[in-house]
Formats: C-alpha cells, sequence, structure tokens
C-alpha cells in the first residue's frame, strides 16, 4: 500500500484492504497520544468505501465536545504525532495533515475536528455507511471521481466541487 499525494494532485487508486488496517494503526496512536475515546475517532472519506477508487490519503474523523474551545494541548499532541494544523478556513472543523516528510509537499493522512455528533460528524458518518450499503450510489460516486480525473490531474478544490452536487444529495437522505 502507497499512501500519499503532492500539494493540489489528484489521483485515484484501486481500493485497497490495508487502508482499515492503516486506519486502525493510526486510530490507536492518536488515542493514546490524546487520551481521545475510540469512539470518537472515525475512518472516512473514500478509503473508507468498500471497492471505490480512492486517492491514496487516509481520512479520520475526531470528534470533540466543542470545536471553538480547543485546548492548545490537544493541537500540540496531535504535532507530536506527526500531523499539522493546515491553514484551510471550514465552519466548524478544524483540518489536520500528516506528511511523508519535512518538506511537506506530500500529504498521507487528514484529521477532520469537528464536534462529536454534531451535524458535520452525523453527515460524514451517514455518508460513509450509505456508500458502503448502496451500491449503486457507491458506484455513481466513483463515476463522478473518475470522469474528473480522465480531464484532469490537478485542481483538488475543482475535484472537491465536482463531487458536491452528489455528497449534498446524499446528505439529504438522512433523517
Amino acid at each position: 500500500m502507497e499512501l500519499g499525494l503532492e500539494r493540489n494532485k489528484v489521483k485515484l487508486v484501486p481500493y485497497d484492504k490495508d487502508w482499515k488496517k492503516e486506519f486502525e494503526k493510526i486510530k490507536e496512536i492518536i488515542h493514546n497520544s490524546t487520551g481521545i475515546e475510540n469512539d470518537k475517532i472515525e475512518h472516512i472519506g473514500s478509503t473508507a468505501i468498500k471497492n471505490i477508487m480512492a486517492k491514496p490519503l487516509i481520512d479520520i474523523l475526531v470528534g470533540v465536545e466543542n470545536i471553538s474551545c480547543i485546548e492548545p494541548d490537544l493541537i500540540k499532541k496531535l504535532k507530536q504525532i506527526g500531523f499539522y494544523k493546515l491553514k484551510v478556513e471550514r465552519q466548524n472543523e478544524i483540518v489536520f495533515a500528516k506528511f511523508t516528510d519535512d518538506t511537506f509537499n506530500k500529504k498521507t493522512h487528514f484529521i477532520h475536528l469537528v464536534n462529536y455528533d454534531g451535524e458535520i460528524w452525523r453527515n460524514l458518518i451517514f455518508f460513509r455507511d450509505y456508500l458502503n450499503y448502496d451500491e449503486s450510489s457507491r458506484e455513481a460516486y466513483e463515476n463522478i471521481k473518475k470522469k474528473f480525473v480522465e480531464i484532469q490531474s490537478v485542481g483538488i478544490e475543482e475535484y472537491t466541487d465536482s463531487k458536491e452536487e452528489f455528497v449534498k444529495y446524499i446528505f439529504s437522505k438522512r433523517t
């Protein structure tokens, strides 16, 4: 299993069952380093969806009680295990990345720090579970992703935008 994607690159690779093992390893490291409970650390993103092509990056959802009151010690502990806070601006979410080396060019993992059981948490878990359950939705999502990379291999924001309508459609199915 090879993980990592250079800045602003978009590449899809076939599903790899070792992605789950990598997540479990990192989950244990996060738990042991920060004390965050195991049920507040989830594998999300396409590497958590069975049999779907994905960017070779492990997305990790970490839930906290109040995203607007993060202790500086938590950020320090995440940095000690190799996760650096990104300058990404998202409402009610703080994004961290792990890199292959100190050039900070190739990311291998993301942490999405959000309110535990808040709207973002519930949407992201629902999306993962829904696509794992519904094969036709999984195939439709994969086709959107493949169509983008057939046209271009750079532009992570454009890639994300190309999937947004579908993602919101799946979110709308959550009751």
